[in-house]
């Protein structure tokens, strides 16, 4: 297990953050945030998925309207995303909402941040602020390279630079309900700033790589780059940003923090490669098992195996998969099914699926 870093320690609606807790997984709603029905219906499908806290697009007084239903029907948390009118954060706070995302810097003047932070003190909720690649203000990047850094060096310091000033306008006015991000599309870039960030401040922080992509390159960008810093012991949220349905930004950030360690899969699943030696369809027999784990878990039940293994033939089955609380490993046209790496019987394919699937369902009563 990583040796996570230490951060303050605040509190989003019922879900703790920082100071050692779990690191939280967060989405954004893609709906019409005054359609109130058609956003909770959204965050029940993020949250059956694992989502803990979900943010929500308030770029009008409309949405502000909808936010008391929406806040009151959620099964998690709801942030609400503001940009440039402080009166939308006014009415969010008004609304109930358990956390908003705002930058201080593009919401007016002072007036203005000193309104929306001391309501939000009352009111005991959080801010998420900071920095992105995309909307720096001017002048940070260009006073870097002017000092002979490169790009790279000068985004990175400009993204913490900006936080900072970001941060240091909310503890101005007494507000310190403070998580902070940090994000660019680059992926060294985005990592090395976190870790600056982190070595100077003891802020919790919110990790992710933003406008990662479409999930064929999204995922790889995302893994790569919240893993790294989950495995630094840095970060405690996350987002996954990818084009596509939000489910599959949750799907992707419960696996990246399974693989560092970070949650424990239930079960882990794993399968070996194609070769010259793979004599079933193992491709397909893979995803028909990640399907039926995951169809077993949506309808509220826990499958109690720490392991399953989907192998591709006995080279690389009983032995290679000798941890497993339950596997099947490929032979010619036909199926070994073993448990703890020993063999317990040997089935046609179709057949070997269905003993597979009736001891995972056992596993479950």
């Amino acid at each position: 297990m990583p040796e996570r870093r230490i951060t303050r320690q605040i509190k989003l609606g019922k879900i703790i953050i920082g100071g050692g807790a779990p690191v939280s997984i967060q989405s954004m709603t893609n709906t019409d945030t005054g359609d109130a029905a058609a956003t909770l219906s959204q965050i029940k499908s993020l949250a059956m998925a694992g989502c803990e806290i979900i943010r929500v697009a308030v770029p009008d007084h409309r949405a502000v309207d909808a936010l008391p239903d929406i806040i009151r029907g959620s099964q998690i948390p709801v942030i609400g995303d503001i940009h440039f009118d402080y009166r939308l954060a006014l009415g969010a706070i008004n609304a109930g909402i358990h956390g908003i995302r705002l930058n201080p810097g593009n919401i007016g003047d002072e007036s203005r941040v000193r309104m929306v932070a001391e309501k939000a003190g009352e009111a005991g909720i959080t801010i998420r602020t900071g920095s992105n690649s995309g909307s720096i203000k001017a002048g940070f990047i260009e006073e870097k390279l002017r000092k002979g850094l490169s790009r790279e060096e000068a985004l990175c310091e400009a993204l913490v630079d900006s936080a900072l000033e970001q941060c240091a306008i909310l503890e101005k006015y007494g507000f310190r309900q403070i998580k902070v991000s940090l994000k660019a599309s680059d992926v060294p870039v985005t990592v090395a700033a976190y870790r600056h960030f982190s070595a100077i401040s003891d802020y919790p922080l919110h990790i992710g790589v933003t406008e990662a992509g479409t999930p064929g390159r999204g995922i790889v960008k995302s893994s790569v780059g919240i893993g790294t810093l989950l495995l630094e012991g840095i970060g405690d949220t996350l987002r996954v940003s990818l084009t596509a349905d939000p489910v599959e930004e949750i799907i992707t950030a419960v696996r990246i923090l399974e693989s560092c360690g970070l949650r424990t899969a239930e079960p882990d699943i794993v399968s070996c490669p194609t070769c010259g030696r793979t004599e079933i369809n193992l491709i397909e027999l893979a995803e028909k098992v990640e399907k039926l784990v995951s169809d077993i878990k949506n309808s509220g039940k826990k499958v109690k195996l720490k392991k399953l293994a989907v192998m591709g033939c006995v080279v690389n089955g009983p032995g290679e998969a000798q941890d497993a609380d339950l596997g099947i490993a490929g032979g010619k046209n036909q199926i070994i099914l073993f448990k703890h790496g020993k063999i317990i019987g040997t089935f046609s394919e179709a057949a070997g699926f269905d003993r597979l699937k009736e001891e995972i369902i056992h596993s479950t009563e």
